[in-house]
């Protein structure tokens, strides 16, 4: 999922009017939550935004929930078992499970949820990535589901963690990719009441959730156009929350009394990325609006690699997060642990190395513009990039990135497009050259592996338009791979063909930022070493300060 997917640790936040300290026990707990972009869309299958994953997490159950901690706990099903061989997995559901409108969760609704994934293409994520293994779903009796893989897995929790249950009696009768599901009927711990693009998201408790039963009444996800006042918002008290802020904020914040504000290294930290569309023309998804428009230069790895080195990571660092950060180095982010191949060397920051480079390779500024031509001199060495509009941090980025790689003769066009436009010309349109976004990690490293590959082209998730058929063959093999030694060599090897081809720059791991007021709600989780500052497990945790 984009910041972008997939996925989901992160939880922003909102409400409509200005608050006092304390409730009564007779006042309604509504919780404000800021962020600065909304929902694109409100159907699971086509969603590729983690604010969209964020109401789904509270919408929506799921076979399993991920824990802070990393691990996964059963949610809906009392138990699963699994062949000898790891192949069929059999998953006793709970009795009892409502939906929203007062329906019954049963094993039809989870066999039909996920054939329904499995069956339609054009789900970006749940589709190209979660039902790759799936062979044959079916609910028997007793209220189980038996799910057949066509090979045994390593991570079937992980596939099976956003794999949203949805009710059939709504979705069997509707268009699967077209259906805008404004109603959004779910089980979990909070239901939908009110909707308006790109203003709130209004969500009432489910106070009869078999799991968590939130101790709030509502929650209201308020979308803010600005940074600034986001923050003036939380400052004013007239949000609860928020999870994205500008590193020139925090200090100011810090002083609030009535603001508390958290930063540290969460354990699976979203990856930003500077993104070059290197599609090969003859791997240019047609049939799916594909018109890439990129700049051939970007298709030579001796270009990527001049302009790693041209970047100084640690500049971008100090200068957009203060500091808040570690430079990174590709796209499986260092708080996987074991999955991060701690082994690599980064490119080093060098202008001087990064101008031979192009030298080399024939890139030569022939009409001393200060701007350097591909060696048939058919174009500069000017390219667009864009970024989302929503983000603080993103501008600053391409004005340094502008500044840095003008001294190795390489000019930037800059453009800021909101997430739908961005989306738009991203994947698998390729309508650009150089593109800054991120994405949120997976806590299974398959998720965020995917996007490299040649099958990630035609089904938008892959952003360069990368192919490498030895780095096909080795992702298809750690997804089979049981034993965790060698899936970890794989991966690691995978890790270092992307690294040495130069696929993503990634500039840094950012800390991850919360801040919330004290005077209304207490029992935020805050412990740095889970998953995330801002995990969607505090909406039911929360309860007024009285």
């Amino acid at each position: 999922m984009k910041q972008k997917f997939l996925f989901v640790f992160l939880l922003f936040a909102l409400v409509l009017s200005a608050c006092g300290t304390g409730q009564s026990a007779s006042t309604p707990a509504v919780v404000r939550i800021g962020w600065g972009g909304g929902p694109d869309t409100l159907n699971p299958g086509m969603a590729i935004l983690a604010v969209e994953y964020t109401i789904f997490e509270l919408v929506y159950d799921s076979m399993y929930d991920l824990n802070l901690d990393g691990s996964f706990t059963l949610s809906i099903a009392e138990s699963a078992t699994a062949s000898d061989d790891g192949t069929v997995w059999t998953f006793k559901i709970k009795e009892g499970l409502k939906f929203h409108d007062g329906e019954d969760l049963t094993a039809e609704d989870v066999a039909f949820t996920y054939n329904l994934y499995k069956d339609t293409p054009e789900y970006p994520y749940l589709n190209g990535y979660y039902t790759t293994y799936f062979d044959s779903i079916e609910a028997t009796g007793n209220n189980e589901v038996v799910l057949t893989l066509t090979e045994a897995i390593p991570n079937i929790e992980s596939q099976l963690v956003y794999l949203y249950i949805l009710p059939q009696h709504i979705w069997q009768s509707a268009d699967a990719i077209e259906f805008d599901n404004t109603s959004l009927i779910g089980s979990g711990p909070f239901k939908l009441t009110e909707y308006v693009p790109d203003e709130f998201v209004r969500l009432a408790a489910n106070k009869e959730h078999f799991a968590t039963p939130p101790k709030v009444d509502e929650v209201i996800f308020q979308t803010f156009d600005n940074p600034d006042a986001l923050v003036q918002a939380i400052k004013t008290g007239q949000v609860d929350m928020i999870s994205s802020l500008p590193g020139t904020a925090v200090e100011g914040l810090k002083s609030e009394s009535a603001v508390t504000v958290v930063t540290g290294a969460p354990f699976s930290p979203g990856p930003e990325d500077i993104i070059f569309n290197q599609i090969d023309p003859e791997n240019c998804p047609v049939d799916e609006g594909g018109l890439c428009t990129g700049h051939p230069a970007l298709r030579d790895r001796n270009v990527r690699l001049a302009l790693a080195h041209a970047t100084d990571k640690q500049k971008i660092i100090d200068v957009v997060l203060f500091g808040l950060g570690t430079p990174g180095f590709t796209l499986i982010p260092d708080g996987l642990g074991v999955w991060f191949n701690n082994t690599l060397t980064d490119y080093e920051f060098d202008t001087a190395k990064a101008n031979q480079i192009l030298d080399d390779a024939g890139y030569l500024d022939t009409d001393g513009d200060g701007v350097r031509e591909m060696p048939d001199g058919s174009r500069a060495l000017s390219f667009r990039i864009n970024w989302d509009s929503d983000n603080s941090d993103y501008p600053r980025i391409a004005e340094l990135l502008k500044e840095m790689w003008a001294e190795i003769g390489v000019a930037l066009e800059p453009q800021a497009f909101d997430a739908d436009a961005l989306t738009a010309i991203c994947c698998p349109t390729f309508d650009f050259d150089i593109m800054i976004w991120g994405w949120v990690s997976d806590p299974d490293p398959s998720a965020l592996l995917y996007v490299y590959t040649t099958d990630a082209i035609p089904y938008g998730s892959s952003e360069t338009g990368y192919s490498n058929p030895v780095y096909d063959e080795l992702y298809n093999q750690q997804q089979v791979t049981l034993n965790f030694e060698e899936r970890k060599e794989i991966v690691w090897e995978m890790q270092r063909i992307t690294h040495e081809d130069v696929v993503y720059i990634i500039p840094y791991y950012a800390q991850a930022v919360q801040a919330f007021r004290n005077d209304r709600f207490t029992g935020w989780i805050i412990d740095q070493s889970k998953i995330e500052l801002t995990d969607v497990t505090s909406l039911v945790l929360i309860e007024p300060v009285r």
